[in-house]
């Protein structure tokens, strides 16, 4: 029997491919000499988790994610990390039956499973997992083992050099420090940050106190502890640091910024390092940038049917000024990537003037603000007018200047994106009039206000149903309690009870009603009822919904309504 040809009748069966491609795709299996499943994956002709879960079904083995399983970390200690990964195995844990249970990602080694068999004398049960979750499992172990050795390894250097000479002083620059050759400060950095990416840390938090050092990492909103390591082996880490992302390492009296560009699992990082001087010394905050983050379609950013249909509207119009408003780390700046990405064509230019260029996008011009040499977002968006633009994105609208040339450049003709700190959308108006832009010149060249926010996702594994009190009952608008689901925490969401985020939108879509309004001095309360009557859904309606269809839970809607 050909197993290649089986395999890619049940892929035919599954429509994962075409009929007529069954015997090309056959031979190039025998030319080639590889299966007809990596030939499939290889050439893309489907995702890898439609063809695990069609050899799960073909092979009668379940197929489910590697993050939904709870692995035994004593079972996988004894394991050589390195076997796994090139073997694409993970051991699960041993049920009271004495079975082995073990992820794997290809279903067809023989020669990987004889392995396992000969270690493991009792029986050994497969589920299918996808190659690529196995890879990312094993790099997140190899880094918590990495910064565990780190920290070991600083610890008794440290306690060595205390013996010899005294504890240093977190302010003296040292020989160490110049050279940065304290080999544990450097794979504790690397592994510090390589570690952040599989526990989906958007910011590292390293803080010097009197004694210790402090590393939290900022998962789904919240930090968490991490690691601690005595203060005499601070100054080699900032050192460190200091020198991956470009800073001056003599200088400690003053704040700095950096960047890291890393390649982590065969994907792009930009790690943007801020340092501020303390009483300890200083600390540094490292925020995890990953590149294919601005790659994200409309829809996996949170916009539902409808509101991508006004956004639509929105980016047809030829001249204007779009804005997004929200707090800092919302995802506004990715929202408008996500646009800009969607606008550009060869037939415009597209300028942009950003503080800091956080992702570069091929086919746009983009500007970085260095106040230092005076290119404010001002001074740039003067020589940007002069660049014969079509589009600009302007990274924050900040003072009466910058707002006032936004606002021309978008009545003269010119699409215009940018951000603003504002609590909603309507409350737009009022900031801008702040800057001193009359009403009428906002009414005429804005298009419409984007409000974001981002709220926790419930963990799928673990979220639970249960009964709305009187309270929530009443805050949900209904007068019988209803069933929503609530976080419960496992080791999928590491016991939090939520796993990632989304955002939830508020659209102003300007009308001849609306901009009228905005033109009669109205108060920002009645403006705000004006919008509602003309379509706008306020984030706590969008939110609320969120929480009925059981994606957040109930105390992030509260949270939203406490603001």
């Amino acid at each position: 029997m050909n197993l290649d040809y089986e395999i890619l009748l049940f892929f035919l069966y599954k429509k994962i491919i075409k009929k007529r491609d069954l015997d090309s795709i056959l031979d190039e299996c025998g030319k080639l000499d590889i299966p007809a499943e990596k030939y499939i994956l290889s050439h893309n002709l489907c995702s890898e988790t439609a063809a695990l879960d069609a050899l799960g079904e073909y092979y009668c083995m379940p197929y489910v994610q590697m993050d939904m399983l709870e692995v035994d970390k004593d079972l996988l200690k004894v394991f050589n990390l390195q076997f796994l990964r090139k073997n694409k195995f993970v051991p699960i844990y041993i049920d009271i039956n004495g079975i082995m249970i073990v992820a794997t990602g290809h279903p067809l080694d023989f020669a990987a499973m004889s392995i396992i068999a000969a270690f493991y004398t009792g029986a050994v049960n497969y589920i299918l997992v996808p190659p690529s979750q196995i890879d990312k499992f094993i790099d997140g172990e190899t880094a918590i083992r990495s910064t565990a050795v780190a920290l070991e390894d600083l610890n008794n250097s440290s306690e060595r050099k205390a013996g010899e000479q005294g504890a240093e002083k977190a302010e003296d620059i040292s020989d160490d420090e110049r050279d940065v050759v304290n080999a544990p400060a450097v794979r504790l950095v690397n592994s510090i940050i390589k570690e952040a990416v599989p526990f989906r840390a958007s910011d590292i938090h390293i803080e010097p106190a009197e004694k210790t050092v402090r590393i939290r990492y900022r998962i789904d909103g919240l930090l968490s502890d991490r690691a601690r390591f005595p203060i005499e082996s601070y100054p080699a880490i900032a050192a460190r640091l200091k020198i991956m992302s470009g800073m001056n390492i003599a200088e400690r009296r003053i704040p700095q910024d950096g960047r890291i560009n890393m390649s982590i699992n065969a994907t792009e990082y930009d790690f943007r390092v801020s340092t501020l001087p303390t009483v300890h010394g200083e600390k540094f905050v490292i925020r995890v940038l990953d590149k294919s983050a601005f790659n994200l379609k409309r829809e996996e950013l949170g916009f539902t049917r409808e509101a991508n249909g006004i956004v639509d509207k929105m980016l047809s119009k030829p001249h204007g000024i779009i804005l997004m408003s929200g707090p800092t780390g919302c995802g506004k700046s990715t929202t408008l990537y996500t646009f800009l990405r969607e606008v550009n064509s060869p037939n415009v230019n597209i300028v942009t003037v950003e503080d800091p260029v956080e992702y570069t996008m091929p086919g746009i011009n983009q500007t970085q603000v260095n106040n230092k040499a005076n290119m404010t977002f001002a001074t740039a968006l003067r020589s940007i007018m002069r660049q014969d633009p079509d589009i600009i994105m302007i990274g924050e609208i900040r003072d009466e200047e910058t707002a006032q040339i936004a606002i021309r450049a978008a009545i003269t003709g010119h699409l215009v994106f940018s951000t603003i700190h504002t609590n909603d959308a309507p409350g737009v108006l009022t900031r801008l009039t702040d800057m001193g832009v009359s009403n009428y010149l906002v009414a005429d060249a804005l298009i419409g206000v984007i409000s974001q926010r981002l709220v926790k996702r419930l963990c799928p594994a673990c979220k639970k149903r249960s009964k709305t009190s009187k309270r929530e009952t009443a805050m949900l608008g209904f007068r019988e309690p209803v069933s929503v689901y609530r976080p419960k925490g496992c080791q999928f969401c590491n016991n939090t009870g939520y796993r990632g985020r989304i955002a939830v939108h508020e659209i102003m879509h300007l009308n001849e009603n609306i901009r009228n309004a905005m033109t009669q001095n109205i108060t920002a309360e009645k403006l705000r009822e004006v919008v509602k009557t003309n379509g706008m859904i306020p984030l706590w309606e969008n939110c609320r919904n969120y929480v009925l269809n059981g994606i957040t839970s109930i105390q992030e809607l509260m949270a939203l309504y406490m603001e």
